[in-house]
């Protein structure tokens, strides 16, 4: 068990250290009271920021009792917390909080007969649906952030989601819960009789004290619980009295824990219901002028029986144009609407589901609803649409510049549908009047918007506008009785507003149970009930004003280094797994602080010190940053581009200058010049690679894997091959086209550049091979940013004085030829060449299907890549900054050929990161999450396909398939 603590003497009121020293003692799992993991934990998906005193991350049940006792004998307040999504403040407060989401992460059972799973609280809802899926099941509440969110959080939420028109919330799945209470005692909580209830109430315990105290609450507040809550159905607010009251309901504390956000017990297991999971899926997708028209259009689709009716504005519209991620959608889309209404419809007859989808849309052209409607039908006519549909929080906050942010305030109220129109009318009415604008999106099935102006917490009369907005929005909502906290619950946000919401009475009722479940008020006060002001403990505020520090890199565009950090709003989509490629290294640990949003939180801390310079040399953010693998997937992944890479190779490069480059930093940061040797002195220079003694000395210093095979080096490169072969006979018709040699595959795989270059002279090209110089991609790696700015400048300058003006610039290595367009504008933005030179890059696979298409390059139907199954696993930074389209649609142009691109992430490689000895093993579980299993499952017909050479090793080396560059195969194919 660890625990580490650098929190000075007397830094808080209470005895930290001998709380620290009892929860070292009694835990299994970690302890941590250092600064750095503090701050990783003040933040959630909300606008606000508390600093707790220290975190525990529990390995079981024993565990959380032993931290709920130690901080009740200490008097610390407790904060639970799954993935930290919520966007109310349900997660941040002082005291202790518990990660649960750490260890306690186990689906214990699937009952499929029973369709019910048993899980731990940091099980996330993607990861139950797939081990559902075998059963035809799956958990109901549908959330758009499934690939993170956790079971426990959604209880503790009572989170709805898209389909709760048909599944409703998450207490309606709730069968019981496994808690530990208040004083660290542990209940189990199911529906009982009046019998079992009353047995319970004689328990000479804090349990036995709630079966006797709650039916007392009931009785003595019968009224108050009949008449003060809001009568629509869809509610995350305030203590569910009005369930635990019915009389034709059991006495179920199971269900009444769902949605009190941490406040009453913490959850360490729960037995929840599955439903099935329909075997189709149709979604229309109405196209509209405005807003308003798409929602008075949700009548005519309620009519038709939905199972989610989904709105997006013109705001999110627009973002998704702009990031790879979601681009595909744009080339769906008829005209350019101002809003999308997303109607789906589920089920097991998909004729049934047809005959919906046309009636729909009859009803919508009768009824004038709308210019177009696209109809999907199949995953694929899906893809795009459902994943926008999931990223609209996401997009929308990357709408923010600066502290000016779109905030979670009124985001989550809700009214009978038949009123949507009227009330969002005059609710933006309200934003009008005061000045703000809104991005909107949300459920218009359930009367669900999730409305979120744009505010700058920094300036105090924007903050008292945000104030004044949520004061006459919750009184507008009440007036169509609807409902101010619908599925993100009350949290710091809107528990301020509860008094006035549920009346004097119901209120003192809830304040009641509050002290029956926690007389001392430490678990996550000031949430639900006794809660500060809306706008104490605003995040933006709390923060210094950075200090000055001067950077290598640029990062004007967006305000400076510690603003493209702040970037982050903490919505945890670099939580995912299963999915995408971001964050690999948390796939792999899941640990915060292996998070983007976890390092983008430390870089935050450091730099806002008074010396920032001197922060980033700090040894603990040394250490948070240190398994960042530098793949780039967060910033086209991230809705809000936070470039972790962009930001840790500038805190290295200040690292360095602090405490000294290590040799093996130098060592690789050097690349091209020691490939370059290697080549040279082949086939000798691979026999260090080869011999055990060798290998074993160069795991201690400097720190090479043994077991990482090195690559071997080719005598005839590929700059001996393109200067002594014979020169192409036939006349180059398309102009000139540069070839960059890069630093690895030019010396190692010299048959891919080989490859590229005569299928260029054939499509027509006269190609120029540079050879001369590094991009600076190594030592941009290693935060050798003053070596990598001089080989950006000498490289730039070369192109720029050796080609053809506006001629392209192509190359085999994404990660050599990305760098060109990307961080040399970062490291040199007022270099005319480097400007020049981005705007000419192109990728190789774009020229070479041009040519195909026109003509250009035949291939043969009778090749033998022809007719084959390829598996392409696409490159991080190209992936990152360009996308694979052009790779893919390279490869379809093989005859005959299935191409199937992996979903498998980062192939956990990400250049020297692999051949480091302390690296080497996370390296290789990244690889085994997900695409070493996919290209062992292959058959031995399949053709494994990689654009990069770290790619093609890490499949070599953890799966003894070879792997080959696009380019390669269709040379083979080429007449």
């Amino acid at each position: 068990m660890t625990v580490t603590d650098d929190s000075p003497a007397g830094a808080h009121p209470t005895d930290t250290r001998g709380l620290r020293d009892r929860l070292g003692r009694d835990l299994k799992g970690e302890v941590r009271f250092d600064d750095y993991t503090r701050q990783l934990f003040s933040r959630d998906a909300s606008m606000y920021a508390i600093t707790p005193l220290g975190v525990v991350f529990p390995r079981d049940a024993d565990d959380v009792a032993a931290a709920v006792a130690a901080a009740a004998a200490y008097g610390v307040p407790l904060v639970p917390r799954g993935a930290a999504t919520s966007l109310a403040g349900q997660t941040v407060g002082p005291g202790l909080v518990i990660d649960l989401s750490r260890h306690l992460n186990r689906i214990i059972e699937i009952d499929p007969r029973r369709r019910t799973a048993l899980v731990e609280p940091g099980v996330v809802q993607d990861q139950l649906n797939r081990a559902a899926a075998p059963f035809g099941l799956m958990f109901g509440p549908d959330t758009s952030t499934s690939n993170r969110a956790t079971i426990g959080g959604m209880i503790g939420n009572n989170s709805a989601g898209s389909g709760s028109l048909r599944h409703g919330m998450t207490i309606d799945h709730v069968r019981e819960l496994d808690v530990v209470l208040s004083d660290g005692s542990r209940a189990h909580f199911a529906p009982l009789d009046e019998a079992d209830r009353a047995t319970r109430a004689q328990l000479p315990t804090l349990e036995g004290q709630l079966y006797r105290r709650l039916p007392e609450i009931i009785h003595d507040n019968a009224q108050a619980i009949a008449d003060g809550f809001p009568r629509f159905w869809r509610r995350a607010g305030g203590y569910r009295l009005d369930r635990l009251a019915r009389q034709d309901l059991p006495f179920d504390l199971a269900k009444f824990i769902v949605g009190s956000e941490g406040t009453l017990a913490v959850v360490t297991r729960a037995l929840v219901d599955l439903v099935p999971e329909p075997a189709h899926t149709v979604i229309a997708v109405g196209h509209f002028t405005s807003t308003q028209n798409a929602i008075a259009a949700t009548g005519d689709a309620l009519a038709c029986d939905p199972s989610a009716v989904e709105l997006l504005d013109r705001t999110i519209l627009d973002l998704s144009r702009q990031k790879i991620e979601y681009a595909s959608l744009g080339t769906i889309l008829h005209g350019d609407p101002d809003a999308l209404l997303f109607v789906s419809f589920t089920g097991d007859d998909e004729d049934a589901l047809r005959e919906r989808l046309a009636r729909l849309s009859g009803r919508w052209q009768r009824n004038g609803h709308g210019y177009h409607t696209l109809l999907a039908v199949t995953p694929q006519q899906q893809s795009a649409l459902l994943k926008v549909r999931k990223a609209g929080l996401g997009l929308l906050m990357a709408a923010g510049e600066g502290t000016r942010r779109p905030l979670a305030f009124v985001e989550d109220t809700a009214v009978d549908p038949v009123h949507l129109a009227d009330y969002t009318r005059r609710f933006k009415e309200t934003l009008d009047k005061y000045g703000m604008t809104a991005g909107f999106y949300g459920h218009c099935s359930v009367g669900c918007l999730h409305i979120r102006p744009f505010v700058d917490l920094t300036d105090p009369a924007q903050v008292h506008r945000m104030r004044a907005v949520a004061e006459e929005i919750k009184d507008l909502v009440t007036e169509y009785g609807g409902v101010n906290s619908s599925e993100h619950g009350d949290g710091l946000a809107r528990s301020e507003f509860n008094r006035e919401i549920f009346g004097d009475e119901l209120y003192e009722a809830m304040r009641q149970v509050k002290r029956a479940f926690d007389p001392d008020h430490r678990m996550n006060p000031g949430k639900i009930v006794d809660a500060p002001p809306m706008t104490d403990h605003l995040r933006d505020p709390a923060l210094p004003a950075a200090g000055p520090i001067r950077t290598h890199l640029s990062f004007e565009v967006v305000g400076g280094m510690r603003a493209a950090a702040d970037r982050c709003m903490n919505i945890g989509l670099c939580r995912k797994s299963g999915t995408g490629t971001m964050c690999p290294s948390y796939m792999a640990t899941r640990r915060e602080e292996d998070s983007t949003r976890g390092r983008a939180n430390a870089l935050v801390k450091a730099l806002s010190e008074p010396d920032p310079k001197a922060a980033l040399g700090d040894e603990r953010l040394h250490e948070v940053l240190d398994l960042c693998l530098m793949c780039k997937a967060c910033k086209s992944e991230c809705p809000l581009g936070v470039d972790m890479a962009t930001l840790k190779s500038e805190a290295l490069s200040h690292y360095h200058e602090q405490h000294g480059t290590p040799l093996r930093s130098r060592l690789f940061g050097a690349i091209r010049l020691l490939n370059r040797l290697g080549s040279a002195t082949a086939p000798l220079s691979n026999l260090p690679g080869r011999l055990r003694p060798l290998r074993r000395l160069m795991a201690r210093a400097p720190g090479i894997a043994a077991a990482r095979p090195l690559p071997l080096f080719v005598h005839r490169n590929l700059v001996r091959w393109f200067h002594r072969r014979e020169q192409p006979g036939a006349a180059a018709t398309q102009g000139q086209v540069t070839f960059l040699a890069d630093s690895f595959t030019t010396y190692t795989e010299p048959d891919i550049g080989r490859a590229a270059i005569e299928l260029l002279e054939l499509a027509g090209w006269q190609v120029q091979l540079s050879s001369g110089g590094c991009c600076g991609r190594a030592g941009l790696s290693k935060g050798l940013l003053s070596d990598a700015a001089r080989a950006a400048r000498a490289l730039a300058g070369h192109l720029v004085a050796t080609t053809d003006p506006g001629s392209p610039i192509v190359g085999c290595e994404p990660s050599c030829l990305m760098t060109l367009r990307d961080e040399h504008l970062a490291l040199l933005p007022d270099d005319p060449a480097v400007k020049d030179i981005s705007g000419r890059v192109r990728q190789v696979e774009e020229l070479l299907t041009e040519a195909i298409d026109d003509g250009r390059l035949r291939l043969r139907n009778d090749c033998w890549p022809a007719g084959s199954r390829l598996l392409y696993h696409g490159h991080c930074h190209q992936k990152a900054a360009v996308g694979t389209a052009a790779t893919m649609d390279l490869l379809r142009r093989i005859p005959g050929v299935e191409v199937v691109e992996l979903d498998a992430g980062c192939c956990g490689m990400a250049g020297s990161f692999g051949f480091e000895t302390e690296h080497y093993d996370l390296s290789m579980r990244i690889g085994a999450d997900r695409l070493f299993p996919a290209i062992r499952a292959a058959d031995s017909g399949t053709v494994i396909v990689a654009t990069g050479v770290s790619c093609r090793q890490q499949i070599s080396h953890g799966t003894e398939r070879h792997a080959w560059h696009p380019v390669q195969l269709l040379r083979e194919a080429v007449l």
